[in-house]
């Protein structure tokens, strides 16, 4: 347990670094709008192709990985649909606690991975990303068709987002680039390895940046089922779902991991776009992020 937490903190402290220097407006301008941007496209991208191109992971990790993927999934959307039918949700409300509870801090993730498991935990917590992601997206998506968007989504413009994300991007180039085992050149490993070692350090205070805190007064039902679902249920659901598909080791640290993290930021954008309940969104967002502090040690500490 002082060992998870001894990895954790820094994580949560460079949240809230990048939150104070928000609210005081350093270094000012846009500046945190462009870092997101710098971070998304680029710095992410290139640590990930560099960590996963270095990998050497054998074919069954990836069968496992979306296998048990799918289960979390699968599980979790089927108690998201019986807890609607138990409080009763409008379709906004709802797509607000389904985000909430299945959608998860792709950055806090890769940052945990990386501090807590070592390359190759970051490695598979990466390919684990790259699973979730658009799959998430999809579930997403066809929830709000269902339930709460008032215009008709496009499932094409869907895919080319998905498709063109460039965390996605980044880790089948990475995938691909370990699998034919060429390795880096000293000139190409000189350029990704220091925008690697800078990508998780800013992305986490770039998510500080982001939070909204004054979303979190009045906190709601919806707010309180949402956070016990992501933080406490599904790290439970996710190990036990490893256990009776006969998954071991650290695949079962990663997916426990990335059950535990707090919801996406980029759930209020999509909340926004498509007719949910945008306020609520950046509440859950918010508060799951100042939850987690105290829910991952906890989980992992008795899940692992």
């Amino acid at each position: 347990m002082p060992v998870v937490i001894q990895a954790i903190f820094p994580v949560f402290a460079l949240i809230l670094l990048g939150h104070v220097l928000n609210r005081v407006a350093f270094p000012g301008g846009d500046f945190w709008y462009r870092a997101e941007r710098f971070t998304y496209y680029v710095l992410f991208p290139a640590m990930l192709v560099f960590k996963l191109g270095q990998a050497r992971l054998p074919p069954s990790a990836y069968l496992d990985v979306v296998l048990i993927i799918c289960a979390m999934l699968g599980s979790m959307s089927l108690v998201l649909v019986l807890s609607r039918w138990i409080w009763k949700w409008p379709g906004a409300v709802f797509s607000s606690v389904y985000q909430g509870a299945i959608r998860f801090n792709s950055y806090v993730g890769l940052a945990a991975g990386g501090m807590l498991l070592g390359d190759e935990g970051l490695s598979l917590t990466a390919i684990a990303v790259a699973v979730m992601v658009p799959l998430l997206n999809l579930l997403c998506i066809l929830m709000f068709s269902m339930v709460a968007s008032q215009d008709k989504v496009r499932l094409a413009s869907v895919m080319k987002a998905i498709a063109t994300n460039p965390l996605i991007v980044g880790s089948v180039v990475g995938v691909l680039w370990s699998l034919s085992q060429v390795g880096f050149h000293p000139l190409l490993a000189g350029i990704l390895e220091p925008l690697s070692n800078l990508a998780l350090p800013m992305g986490l205070m770039t998510v500080g940046a982001g939070l909204q805190l004054r979303a979190l007064r009045g906190a709601s039902m919806p707010f309180m089922v949402s956070s016990v679902l992501k933080l406490f249920a599904f790290p439970l659901m996710a190990a036990g779902l490893a256990r009776l598909l006969g998954i071991e080791g650290l695949l079962v640290q990663v997916v426990v991991l990335l059950a535990a993290l707090p919801t996406a930021t980029s759930a209020y954008i999509l909340a926004r776009q498509l007719g949910g309940d945008a306020p609520l969104t950046a509440g859950i967002i918010s508060g799951q992020t100042l939850l987690a502090m105290i829910s991952i040690p906890l989980m992992l500490g008795i899940l692992w």
